[in-house]
């Protein structure tokens, strides 16, 4: 079927993911791993969006976001245009790397935003790319450790790891020219002591002249769910991680909302009258009230998708009748204009006005998915030429 246009707005959870071309890798070493997290880190700062969970698999990718005045449309084209381009100089490769375009679901934060951090970070284990928690606590291809303080958090710009660093030298390090300055010869304190409360957002602890960055602040803000102070907070986040490595997959996190609220089952589906139905969308993860709105706030009229579909049959008879021709041309191969272009308006109306599927199309005029589909693109100049057609777009609007 045609891709649904992408929903975006400010402020809006969205766990995206994408796949190498053909399931190949997109990771094959370190250096690859830690290319893309370096080119993520400057992306998330330059435009202010948040990274709430992220693992690396090595032919796919999951990232937790919550975006900022910069739409996830040009915060993805960046972060996997130019990795790709890195990818395939550094491995003497051409051709795409990534398979389509990357997925991106809106996520209701509430019952989901902890979940899905969970989820995300424990794909690893689930890939056995690790074989338990205690790897997983140091595993440095996940956002994990870096909550726990185990490893320092690669989405910081600019930030890396020294063999042999302890974590106190890591984060000092990390300030020392601006304590440099100070001369201040006191050891840091150690990070499991410093106080959630009374700390001011935005501003390092132990250098209040040191700007926080936006990933330390995203990782602050999350274990203030768990707790008050670093300590107990890491204490309670692994607790809760570890509870769900029994729960295996989670299909329901990929999107959904109408079949999912009916169990599941499209059948639990009929009968219902539209006020009953939970508003659903393959590209929105919560409840039929958020989907409304998170909709709404993406700019589209979600009762469009609920209109009443003309049958095919009887959008053939308006088609042939208006361009002249006989109902069985629309589904011969004749490549007469006359035909050809009835047929583009057919698409067009069926596909883009009335919301069926490339499949369903196609099936009917005897063509494959992907023909109708560009013989709708080509339709809607059909039918923006020809100003006669205004009684069938009233018909199917």
């Amino acid at each position: 079927m045609p891709r649904q246009p992408r929903l975006d707005a400010p402020g809006l959870l969205q766990h995206v993911m994408a796949r190498g071309i053909e399931r190949r890798k997109l990771f094959l070493d370190d250096k690859d791993r830690q290319s893309f997290l370096d080119r993520l880190a400057v992306i998330l700062e330059e435009t202010q969006t948040q990274c709430y969970a992220w693992a690396l698999i090595p032919n796919h990718f999951h990232i937790l976001l919550r975006t900022g005045p910069t739409p996830v449309s040009k915060v993805m084209r960046r972060l996997m245009t130019g990795y790709a381009v890195t990818f395939n100089k550094r491995h003497k490769r051409a051709g795409h790397l990534f398979q389509n375009r990357y997925r991106s679901i809106i996520c209701e934060e509430d019952p989901y935003l902890l979940e899905l951090i969970r989820y995300i970070h424990l794909n690893p284990l689930r890939a056995k790319l690790i074989q338990n928690l205690n790897e997983l606590d140091t595993y440095p291809w996940t956002g994990h450790s870096a909550i726990l303080g185990h490893c320092k958090n690669p989405l910081v710009p600019g930030v890396r790891d020294h063999p042999g660093e302890t974590k106190e030298r890591r984060f000092h390090r990390a300030g020392e020219s601006d304590v440099s300055k100070q001369k201040d010869q006191n050891p840091p304190a150690p990070l499991n002591r410093v106080p959630f409360q009374g700390v001011q957002l935005g501003c390092n602890p132990r250098n209040p002249c040191q700007k926080t960055s936006l990933a330390e602040k995203t990782i602050e803000d999350l274990l203030l769910h768990f707790g008050q102070t670093q300590k107990v907070a890491r204490r309670r986040y692994r607790e809760f991680v570890e509870k769900g490595i029994a729960q295996g997959r989670r299909p329901e996190f990929q999107g959904g909302g109408l079949v999912r609220s009916a169990g599941g089952k499209k059948a639990g589906l009929l009968g219902r009258s539209k006020e009953e139905r939970e508003k659903g969308d393959t590209r929105v993860l919560g409840s039929g009230d958020f989907v409304t709105e998170a909709l709404r706030q993406a700019g589209e009229e979600w009762e469009k998708s609920y209109r009443a579909k003309m049958p095919l049959e009887e959008l053939t008879k308006a088609v042939a009748s208006h361009f002249e021709i006989e109902e069985g041309d629309l589904k011969s191969p004749s490549k007469k204009k006359q035909v050809v272009e009835a047929k583009s308006a057919f698409g067009y109306l069926a596909i883009k006005k009335m919301g069926y599927s490339g499949r369903e199309v196609g099936s009917f005029l005897n063509m494959r998915s992907y023909s109708a589909i560009r013989r709708a693109q080509e339709g809607q100049k059909v039918v923006d030429n020809r100003g006669d057609m205004c009684e069938i777009l009233k018909i199917v609007e």
